[in-house]
């Protein structure tokens, strides 16, 4: 079951990757709320495609659309692809401080989030808020979101990228969760309830 921490207000901005998470969420919330779609390109293949498809998907369902992309820029030395492209998408996103942005950070991404932070000793989940940007769904697993697309019949996209274990989120979740609940099968459960402190303080 999709889950929303907070009320939001009837205008919003929803952050669509295509995926299902974000299509599913942006199905969820466009039955109640006046929506502008928020689409970041990333200037990867995939990304073309992702393009198309969210530009699409808008025109169908006579959704108001932004996009802005990397604009060709190169990655600075030192920098990892997903830092830099994480800066410029939140750069973008808060960019659109009139309303507020809603993201589709989910249960699962608290949990991989708090994990690879504590193994650099400094353990956190992923805030409610930063500015403009809201995080109400950390309450809903990954699950709820892909069971909402397939009740609804919501289109998605699948990123080939996604199985990448290159990219440091993807190894964290195909290579350490599996061991993360081998140990404790219950780490869901117990970031939930950092996830409800986490509300009452943001």
């Amino acid at each position: 079951m999709i889950k929303l921490q907070g009320k939001l207000p009837r205008n919003i901005a929803v952050a669509v990757s295509g995926g299902v998470d974000s299509m599913a969420a942006l199905d969820f919330l466009k039955r109640s709320h006046n929506v502008t779609v928020l689409h970041f390109h990333h200037g990867t293949g995939h990304a073309d495609q992702a393009h198309a498809f969210v530009t699409k998907y808008c025109r169908k369902h006579d959704l108001s659309y932004q996009t802005d992309n990397l604009h060709g820029d190169t990655i600075p030395p030192g920098r990892s692809r997903e830092d830099y492209w994480r800066e410029k998408r939140y750069k973008f996103l808060e960019k659109c401080g009139d309303i507020p942005v809603i993201t589709c950070h989910h249960l699962d991404d608290c949990v991989e989030t708090w994990l690879f932070s504590s193994l650099h000793g400094n353990p956190k989940i992923i805030p409610y808020r930063r500015h403009n940007i809201i995080r109400p769904f950390r309450m809903t697993r990954k699950r709820d979101f892909e069971l909402w697309a397939h009740v609804h019949n919501v289109p998605y996209l699948i990123d080939p990228s996604n199985a990448d274990t290159g990219f440091r989120r993807n190894y964290i979740r195909h290579e350490m969760m599996p061991h993360a609940l081998e140990v404790n099968p219950g780490i869901h459960k117990m970031i939930s309830k950092k996830v409800k402190e986490d509300e009452v303080t943001s």
